[in-house]
């Protein structure tokens, strides 16, 4: 058995790229579209899995866009997508400048957690070891749910 992909529905898929691509860095493999079934599905991987996912089409992320419009809540429900990070200080100080709220600061210098824009869970792990402890993340509280 091998990790394919997650799936997660979307209701913009704009502001879903912009959040996925242009602020966690991740890049569109392929996508799908069906006229008949009415829906895209637009497939993704993070920096560090883009030569696995060309090359085995996984590990990626799919976004399910449908094209006749359906409220979706409960995001966390699934639970949440994860990804390594090489600093999670400067990775949580770029989303942060690019005006995504950190929902879960890395105070501890090892996780935290942002929510996409239709509220899904991303948790953000530190490479190896975590980093000391440093502010402003070590006085940051909580914001909102994660």
């Amino acid at each position: 058995m091998r990790y394919l992909h997650t799936m997660i529905r979307i209701s913009d898929v704009e502001q879903s790229l912009d959040f996925f691509c242009n602020k966690l860095g991740m890049r569109e493999m392929r996508r799908t579209e069906s006229e008949q079934g009415r829906f895209t599905l637009i497939f993704l991987a993070a920096p560090g899995d883009r030569r696995r996912a060309a090359e085995e089409t996984a590990p990626l992320i799919e976004l399910t866009y449908n094209w006749d419009p359906e409220a979706y809540s409960g995001g966390r429900n699934f639970g949440h997508l994860a990804f390594e990070v090489d600093d999670i200080y400067a990775t949580c100080q770029s989303l942060q400048d690019n005006g995504v709220t950190i929902n879960r600061p890395p105070r501890d210098g090892r996780m935290a957690f942002v929510k996409s824009p239709d509220g899904i869970s991303i948790e953000l792990l530190q490479k190896g070891n975590a980093l000391p402890a440093s502010e402003p993340w070590a006085s940051m509280t909580n914001t909102g749910s994660w």
